[in-house]
């Protein structure tokens, strides 16, 4: 049978309910008016009266639409839908009656009469069949609930309670609650504002076929009021595509959008899952009163200002109040763009947007001349592995010389300290980029050493892995991918990769920065290294963001593995074998020991380097490099022949 045939018994049945009642109507409001002697001995004229009104009734209810709407979710707005068809029969009945028996033997009042009697008759089945279905009163004041969509929430926490408690208030909102999910397990069972916590996270089938049982209709979507561990997302994840659930994300409760009375607005939006939500990683905490210390009334000066770490770490900083802020790159959009978001946001804040590169020593002495910086975010760089494997001579003139014309200028013109953003491809690089790195991290940790007993400028080094999002990394490649429908291409199944969000990390190097500015002595040239998590294989990745566009893996999506890349590693490293660790009291960061490099040999041998990649000769360069970074091998990752099936 299919959907319309169905339907119409249902609305058929309805349809003939309503025009008893419409009859009966009549006959109470006789009854209550003129008592039992009308109704023993009724006249040809007040049958037809009787049969006429039934008749318009019938006609009325049924032009009107009573029957499109469900008894199952009857509301006020059906109620509101029954006044109007009741008003309005009675207002065709009184012309057509008057004209057809004169309304001789039927007194004005049982037409007033009539009308509360038959909105009752209407409206109260609907309400007792209502109330009956959902086991209580709690949907009768709603509007529409067959138009609200059924969810479930993930998490017991504030942010579901603010959640539940907006869309109980919110008689129009967008979701119908039907029940929680306990991620810890302790609150099944209980409730929140009246809508039970109906089981454990592990349990997930069997709280939705719970949750269909009480609340009647089936849960279209998982609302997430929670950052879950990446274990559980992934299990969540699991469930979610076995069940047919699409997976909502509340925003943050600093979020919620301001109502005029202060309290949160109902118009809570919740957000697809993003990418950074499957990495399941903790808030770290930070000592904000110490980032700020390091930062307030202060001159800072951040190359590589226009790129993704940069602007990021450029939004940050302007947050802690600088003095003044002095944006230097050498992509003129990437410049303008970050150096007008600043001005919209911070209008009161000092700042200069310098066109330069970090090649051209002339020009970084000119600006920290003119500006006199206090402390400088060295995040200008070449960082895709594949472009600087095929351009070493550039990887080499921006990553290495570039890094030590920016540190020579900061010792020049009294810099405070100097912050150099590093990456876990320089520990044991199989390519050029990571050995450039490399490099500039050797000759900071070595002038970091060096100036300590000079009370110069401090150099502080803070290495971490991926930040998702930022240009280049793999994540906007798969959203590329998968705009064009697939399909998704990893170099290898087992290639991992830590990753971070680009707000965490820059958040931790301000940290990282913070600790390093006051450091001993002692703790010189050591290196902060930023505790990703743990490492995640890009193919899962790859699956996970199929999955988060509501596609499936392997079915809609493909995921094709093509053979790893020149220079391209399986595995990162965060530190290096003769790097032993060392705490720093912050349970995110970690400080790598410093491999000691003489600072006059390492100098004259950067000459040697400068002197043959001027020179554009590539081979010369892949010589130096290869004495300079011993660990670096090109041989050492040979790409495999690409892998052309398909999962």
């Amino acid at each position: 049978m299919n959907v319309k045939s169905h339907r119409l018994p249902r609305a058929l049945a309805a349809f003939v309910h309503d025009v008893f009642m419409a009859g009966l109507s009549f006959l109470l409001a006789l009854w209550l008016r003129l008592g039992d002697l009308p109704l023993a001995h009724m006249s040809d004229r007040l049958v037809i009266a009787w049969a006429l009104f039934t008749i318009v009734c019938g006609a009325v209810f049924w032009r009107i639409g009573l029957y499109r709407g469900i008894w199952r979710y009857a509301s006020m707005n059906d109620v509101a839908a029954i006044v109007k068809a009741v008003t309005v029969a009675l207002l065709i009945y009184l012309p057509v009656a008057f004209l057809v028996t004169r309304v001789a033997e039927i007194p004005r009042s049982v037409l007033i009469i009539n009308w509360f009697v038959l909105i009752f008759l209407l409206g109260a089945p609907r309400m007792a069949y209502r109330v009956y279905r959902d086991r209580g009163v709690r949907h009768l004041f709603e509007r529409s609930r067959h138009m609200r969509v059924p969810v479930l929430v993930v998490g017991t926490g504030d942010a579901a309670e603010v959640f539940i408690r907006e869309m109980a208030r919110d008689r129009d909102g967008a979701y119908e609650i039907l029940g929680v999910v306990d991620d810890r397990g302790t609150r099944v069972g209980r409730k929140i504002h009246d809508i039970p916590v109906l089981g454990h996270l592990n349990e997930l089938p069997e709280v939705v076929e719970l949750a269909k049982a009480q609340g009647g209709r089936r849960p279209r979507r998982l609302i997430l009021a929670k950052a879950l561990e990446r274990e559980a997302m992934q299990s969540l994840l699991g469930f979610a595509e076995t069940l047919d659930l699409h997976i909502d994300r509340m925003p943050r409760l600093t979020d919620f959008k301001s109502r005029s009375d202060g309290a949160a607005s109902s118009g809570i939006e919740v957000r697809p899952i993003a990418i950074e939500d499957l990495l399941g990683r903790s808030q770290a905490k930070l000592d904000r009163a110490a980032m700020r210390r390091l930062i307030a009334n202060r001159r800072i000066m951040i190359t590589g200002a226009g790129g993704s770490i940069g602007s990021e770490l450029v939004r940050q900083i302007a947050n802690f109040g600088p003095s003044r802020l002095i944006l230097f790159d050498n992509a003129e959009y990437a410049l303008y763009r970050i150096d007008m978001e600043i001005s919209e946001k911070h209008p009161e804040i000092s700042k200069r947007a310098a066109l330069g590169d970090v090649r051209d020593s002339a020009r970084l002495d000119h600006i920290m001349t003119e500006e006199r910086p206090e402390l400088l975010f060295h995040a200008a760089a070449l960082k895709h592995v594949p472009l600087v494997e095929a351009n070493p001579v550039e990887g080499v003139l921006t990553n290495v010389i570039g890094t030590r014309n920016t540190a020579d200028a900061c010792r020049r013109n009294g810099v405070d300290a100097m912050v150099l953003i590093s990456t876990d491809k320089a520990i044991n690089p199989p390519n050029v980029m990571g050995a450039t790195k490399r490099l500039a991290e050797s000759y900071c940790q070595a002038l970091d050493i060096a100036g300590r007993s000079s009370q110069g400028t401090r150099f502080i080094t803070v290495r971490f892995g991926n930040v998702l999002g930022s240009t280049g990394s793999v994540v906007p490649l798969f959203t590329r991918q998968l705009a064009r429908g697939g399909p998704l291409t990893v170099t290898h199944p087992d290639m991992t990769r830590y990753f971070m969000t680009i707000r965490e990390a820059v958040e931790l190097v301000l940290q990282a920065s913070a600790l390093g500015a006051t450091a001993a002595a002692e703790e010189a040239g050591k290196i902060y290294v930023l505790d990703m998590g743990d490492p995640i294989k890009i193919a899962d990745l790859a699956r996970q963001m199929i999955r988060l566009g509501g596609l499936r893996p392997e079915k809609d999506v493909k995921i094709v593995y093509t053979g790893l890349r020149p220079g391209e590693k399986l595995f990162e490293e965060l530190f290096h074998e003769q790097e032993p660790l060392v705490e720093t009291g912050h349970p995110s960061l970690h400080l790598a020991s410093p491999r000691t490099t003489n600072l006059e040999l390492l100098s004259r041998n950067l000459d040697d380097l400068e002197a043959v990649a001027l020179a554009r000769d590539q081979e010369s360069v892949a010589k130096h490099l290869q004495r300079l970074v011993p660990e670096y091998d090109q041989n050492s990752q040979t790409p495999e022949k690409p892998v052309v099936a398909a999962l």
